[in-house]
């Protein structure tokens, strides 16, 4: 039998506090993101789902994330590690979609500024 200490296997609250404070953070910037983006006077095409559903399905696993840490089984050390792991996925997520995003209206509005007569 595995005669380990219970303690051993917890993480520090202040650690787990830091944390749920960055996750918290890079959602809100996430979701801001969505937003303005959402709000931006180029029109949507469908061929903006290509940077959206990153951009969503990334939200969604940092909201995973917040919320599992915000739960007081957390303090586990495999919970803690597991919600990090789905945190990283979700920025990466998020990270790629918004560089999408960016490509996509940039050559947005470079094909409607390279129009004849548009300048």
């Amino acid at each position: 039998m595995d005669e380990q200490d219970p303690r051993e296997d917890l993480i520090e609250t202040v650690f787990r506090n830091g944390t749920v404070t960055t996750v918290g953070i890079l959602l809100a910037f996430s979701l801001g993101f969505i937003t303005h983006w959402a709000a931006n006077p180029i029109p949507w095409q469908s061929y903006h789902l290509v940077a959206v559903l990153p951009i969503l399905a990334g939200i969604a696993l940092q909201m995973r994330a917040l919320s599992l840490l915000l739960d007081i089984k957390s303090l586990q050390r495999r919970v803690y590690e597991r919600a990090n792991r789905i945190f990283i996925a979700g920025l990466i997520f998020t990270a790629c979609g918004v560089g999408l995003a960016i490509l996509l209206d940039f050559f947005d509005i470079a094909t409607k500024s390279a129009l004849p007569g548009a300048g």
